[in-house]
Order: C-alpha cells, then sequence, then structure tokens
C-alpha cells in the first residue's frame, strides 16, 4: 500500500477521554472547535494560517463574544479534522489509501488552498492521489470503496470519477504487461503442464488470466461495482466472456445461499437491486459466454423470489434459452408460484424452450437447410430433446399438472429432436401412474405420442408388459418388434439393408413400404411371421396347444414375453368370433399400429407348455 508522511514535528495531541482531544504545549489553548462529539482545545494562529474557513469561524465567534467554533456536517468527522489540525501544527501525519480521501474532503471544507499558504494540504493530497493512489491498482479499489460514505464530497472533488477510471483502465491492460499483484485464489483455467523442448524438460510458466481482475473489485458495494463495470464495458477492449464471469463472480460473492436469507425484510431490497444491476451488466454477446446456462437459471430462481422487474425478468429468460442445451433437469425445476397448483413452474420452462425454438428456427431459415437436416447436424437440438424429456419426466410425479400442460410442453419440440423414444416413454408410463383416474381416450391420447419405431428392445419389452398402457399400444409394439426381427432376419443376407438395431430411425415412409407393399420386405415378413401361425385344430377350446406341438411352439413363441401370450390369446379369440363381450378397447387392438409405449417388463416364464395364438 502506497502512503505519505507529512510534517516533521512529534505529535502533541493528547486526549482525555474519548470526547476531548488537546495540544500539549507551554502556551495555552485559545479556542475551542466542536466537531461532532469530540471538543478540540487548539490555538489560533497555526490553524488560521493554513484555513480560510477556520479564519471565518473565527470572526464570527469573535464578533458573538464566544471563544466555541460547533461544526456539525465536517465531511470525515473528528478523524479528518484531527489530521488537518496536525499538518496545520506542522506535526507528523501519515496519509494512506484509508484516510487519504476523508482528509481530501475535510480540507476542501476547511479551504486549505494554495491562496492561503503554498505547498498547503489540498495541493499534497492531489499529488499523492495523482502519482501514487490512482496509479495503484489495489490502492484504487480501496479508496473508490472509502468514497461512499464521504458523498457528496467526493463525488464533487472526481475522486469517484477518477478511482473508477483508473481502475477499468488496468483492466484493460493486456494480461502480458500486469505487473502488480492482485487476487486469483480460484484454479487457473490452463494448470501447470511439462512441455518438452528438444531433449529437455521444462516447466511451463503460468500466465496471468484474462480476468485476473474479477475477484478483487467484488468488494466494492453493488453502486459503486456497477460504475466500474459500465467504465470496463465503455472501453471497448473486454471480452463479453470475461465481463460475464466478472458478473458471475459478484452474484456468488454476494447473494446468500438460503432462501430464507434472500427474501428477508432487511436483505431483500438489496438482493432485488443486487439481480437487477447484474442482470442490466450483461453484455450484448450471445448468452453471455462467461456464464454458465446453469448459473442463469439460478440467477433467475433469485430473481423471482426477490421479485425483480419484469423486464430483468425477461432478459434472463431470452439469455437462458440460447444457451438452454447446456442446462440440466435440475436446473430448470423452478417452484411454482401463486396462483400455479403445480409443484413446479411448468408455464416458465415452456417459455424459455419456446423462445430456443423460435431462434433454433430463425438460424434455419438463414441457413437455408430443411428442419430435419438442421436438427440431425445440430447436436444442441438433440441435447434439449433428451432435457425436455428428463423434465417432463420429473414434472410426470405432480398430481396437479394437466394433460393438457403435459402434452404441450411434450410437444414443444419437433419430433427429429427425439431420434429416440426411450425418454418420452418414460416420461408417459409415470404420468400415467400417478394418475390413474384418465379416461380411455385420455390414455390414447398421450400414448399417440410415442412413436414405436423409436423404441429400443429394452423399452419395447418393457411396454409389452405394462398393465398401465392401452391394449392396442401393446400389440402396436409387439407387431413392430416382429417387423424388426424379420428385417434383422434378411439384412443377414442383403448388406444393402440396414442393421435391426438402427431400425428405430426409420420415416414414415420406409415403415410403411415394410408394412404395406408387396416387395422383398414385405415377403420376408410373411415368411417370418408364417412361423408363427398355427392351424386352429391345434388348438384345444381352452386355447393350450398340444402336448404333440408343445416342442414347436416353444421354438416359435420364445421372444415373446408372457403378457405378449396372454393379449394374443385373447386377439385369437377375437377372431374367432368369441370376443361379443369383450371391451371395446380389446374389440379395436387389431387395427394397424402406429404408435406404442412401455411398462413394467416381466420376465416370461420357461416352462414347457407354451400358448401360441395366430394374429392372421
Amino acid at each position: 500500500m502506497k502512503f505519505m508522511k507529512l510534517g516533521s514535528k512529534p505529535d502533541a495531541f493528547q486526549a482525555d477521554g474519548k470526547c476531548i482531544k488537546y495540544v500539549t504545549s507551554d502556551l495555552a489553548t485559545d479556542v475551542t472547535i466542536n466537531v461532532g462529539e469530540v471538543k478540540f482545545y487548539l490555538h489560533k494562529f497555526p490553524l488560521l494560517s493554513k484555513s480560510n474557513r477556520l479564519q471565518k469561524l473565527v470572526l464570527k465567534v469573535s464578533e458573538e463574544n464566544s471563544d466555541e467554533i460547533n461544526i456539525t456536517d465536517f465531511p470525515g468527522g473528528p478523524k479528518a479534522f484531527e489530521i488537518c489540525a496536525k499538518f496545520c501544527y506542522g506535526m507528523t501525519v501519515t496519509l494512506n489509501a484509508y484516510n487519504v480521501v476523508a482528509t481530501r474532503c475535510a480540507a476542501e471544507y476547511l479551504e486549505m488552498t494554495e491562496g492561503v499558504d503554498r505547498g498547503n494540504l489540498i495541493f499534497k493530497i492531489e499529488v499523492f492521489l495523482n502519482s501514487s493512489i490512482f496509479r495503484s491498482w489495489k490502492d484504487s479499489i480501496i479508496v473508490l470503496q472509502t468514497t461512499r460514505s464521504l458523498l457528496p464530497w467526493s463525488e464533487d472533488l472526481k475522486i469517484v470519477g477518477r478511482c473508477v477510471d483508473s481502475i477499468a483502465s488496468k483492466t484493460s491492460v493486456d494480461p502480458a504487461n500486469i505487473t502488480w499483484s492482485y487476487t486469483y485464489n480460484r484454479k487457473l483455467s490452463a494448470p501447470d503442464k511439462i512441455t518438452e523442448v528438444g531433449v529437455k524438460f521444462v516447466e511451463r510458466m503460468d500466465t496471468v488470466p484474462k480476468d485476473w481482475w474479477v475477484e478483487d473489485i467484488c468488494e466494492l458495494d453493488i453502486d459503486l461495482y456497477k460504475r466500474v463495470m459500465i467504465a470496463v464495458k465503455s472501453k471497448g477492449r473486454m471480452d463479453g466472456s470475461v465481463i460475464g464471469e466478472a458478473l458471475r463472480t459478484y452474484a456468488v460473492r454476494w447473494l446468500p445461499d438460503s432462501v430464507d436469507a434472500l427474501i428477508s425484510a432487511a436483505h431483500s431490497q438489496r438482493n432485488k437491486v443486487l439481480v437487477e444491476t447484474i442482470v442490466c451488466l450483461f453484455p450484448s454477446d450471445k448468452g453471455v459466454g462467461g456464464c454458465s446456462c446453469s448459473f442463469l437459471l439460478k440467477l433467475l430462481k433469485v430473481a423471482i423470489l426477490v421479485g425483480v422487474d419484469d423486464s430483468a425478468r425477461e432478459d434472463l429468460v431470452k439469455r437462458i434459452s440460447l444457451k438452454l442445451p447446456e442446462a440440466s433437469v435440475n436446473d430448470l425445476l423452478f417452484p411454482a408460484r401463486s396462483p400455479q397448483t403445480t409443484f413446479y413452474d411448468v408455464e416458465l420452462v415452456q417459455c424459455i424452450v419456446n423462445r430456443y425454438m423460435i431462434h433454433e428456427k430463425s438460424s434455419c431459415e438463414r441457413n437455408e437447410k430443411g428442419a430435419d437436416d438442421f436438427v440431425l447436424e445440430n447436436g444442441s437440438m438433440l441435447a434439449v430433446g433428451k432435457l425436455i424429456d428428463g423434465y417432463i419426466g420429473e414434472i410426470a410425479h405432480d398430481t396437479n399438472l394437466t394433460l393438457a400442460s403435459f402434452i404441450d410442453l411434450l410437444q414443444s419440440i419437433p419430433d427429429s429432436a427425439r431420434p429416440i423414444h426411450d425418454g418420452l416413454y418414460k416420461a408417459i408410463d409415470l404420468y400415467l401412474k400417478e394418475h390413474p383416474s384418465l379416461t380411455k381416450a385420455e390414455r390414447k391420447k398421450i400414448c399417440g405420442m410415442m412413436d414405436v419405431r423409436k423404441l429400443t428392445m429394452d423399452a419395447s419389452m418393457h411396454a409389452a408388459q405394462n398393465e398401465r398402457l392401452p391394449l392396442r399400444v401393446v400389440v402396436q409394439v409387439l407387431f413392430f418388434e416382429q417387423v424388426r426381427a424379420a428385417a434383422g432376419v434378411q439384412a443377414v443376407g442383403n448388406n444393402n439393408l440396414r442393421d435391426a438395431s438402427h431400425s428405430t430411425t426409420n420415416t414414415d415412409e420406409e415403415w410403411d413400404n415394410k408394412t404395406t407393399t408387396g416387395g422383398e420386405d414385405r415377403k420376408s415378413l410373411k415368411k417370418q411371421m408364417s412361423q408363427m401361425k398355427i392351424k386352429d385344430g391345434e388348438f384345444q377350446k381352452n386355447g393350450k396347444l398340444t402336448k404333440k406341438n408343445s416342442k414347436n411352439s416353444k421354438s416359435g413363441m420364445q421372444l415373446l414375453p408372457s403378457r405378449s401370450r396372454r393379449i394374443f390369446d385373447r386377439l385369437w379369440v377375437v377372431g374367432k368370433g368369441h370376443g361379443e363381450n369383450k371391451s371395446s378397447e380389446t374389440s379395436g387392438s387389431s387395427q394397424s399400429p402406429t404408435s406404442f409405449a412401455p411398462g413394467d417388463t416381466k420376465s416370461s416364464g420357461s416352462s414347457s407348455r407354451h400358448r401360441r395364438h395366430s394374429i392372421s
């Protein structure tokens, strides 16, 4: 820390308690000056030789036949006055970053100018500020912090502005030219490494990071911090990512961790101002590079709790939508607010997703690509698809979540963003489990959101045993598994066909070709399905196979779980004319499949007797 010593005489000030100060001298004191609660017993001559203001005050009290001067609004208080008085006596005083502003304001009040005496206190302090304080990184920050308690004097004397400019200028210096000390407690972005130079190994020297300054200015109060950041941005030489990191560091430093502390009556207003200030300081570049999506979402949660202005909240939502692929499910779990009845704020997440989709669609149009091609090439859209599936799986547990809200969020992203529907199936299954009162039409509607062609083998097997799914959906799952198995058999002999493990991403046209056309694929499918057909005479009245054919039935049905066989049993009975008393759901299950869903997987038994029914 820089300092400056003034005067050469020893300190002769003495104290009598906390409220009395006097100078030990052979001469009796002849003036009493009351500064705040402290009474100073001093001599007129040294004071009047340096201070124009004291000359006027002494003349005034003399005319009133009094020897006491009362000063109630003295900047810096008794401590600053004592330094000025000692300077008048020629006693040794030390100025530093902590007391220089108070002393400067006090000297201004006392009018200790060059017009009164050459080399007066104001002149010496200005030399110290310009030659030392404003050239020092840490001293400039300390001085700026002290100016807050000395307003408006420090502002009128332009000390605040000069400190801000000094700090902002230093942040813009090339990190390679930084020679002063600074605080950097966080882990460096580039850790130490050992690099090879010829046959020798040398340790790489640490370099000064671009954000070396962000921790030091975190000690500033929010109003001064705002002024510094505005000045830093106005220089135009700071990366937006570094500014974002500075704002994040400041928020972490000052925002409390607990909800109670955030919304407490004593701090809620301060926290509100802090959040609004941070949001208004965000750089204009896309998404605030120095701030993660997780941090922005946490800041939005705080903004909602402390009740920030709508404009600040909208700005946060916009920035979050640009970085949505980086988010996690936990980040999106916003507590619902009154009058919402759900546990989580689903409407807010829907708004964020909608904004993201608008941005992506505009990007797609600018790139002149088709939507599907763009999604396939854009990994961020796939990440959002996975994120939303995870989110709806989390909120599906909420019994107050309406079917309309659930489906709206489910449909907020394009189908091409979900190459696999396992996550979607899991979410739908959870919703059906937590909402058992759904009607048959509602269950059909929600299950119609799935595409069984995009379920993996594990999900399909789970769906085949899921008691919560409509029977028609289960049949669709089983049907497609047979199609997939048939395609897998044909792929062995035809290298031009895709492996069955990738068939879940077939387009609608490919699906229609496999199931409705009369080409080679259909012939192969018929051949595979014919292996499962058995004559009506092979069934007994109870639908079981005879012992004679039980061995052959095992090879044909070994891939079907137990519930799947029961379903085919029901379908066979309907086909034979015994289904008149079945429910409308069962009788309608023989329609052509379009989509499916999974459920609770049950292991199929290895019994020697298996039931097998024709679906022809």
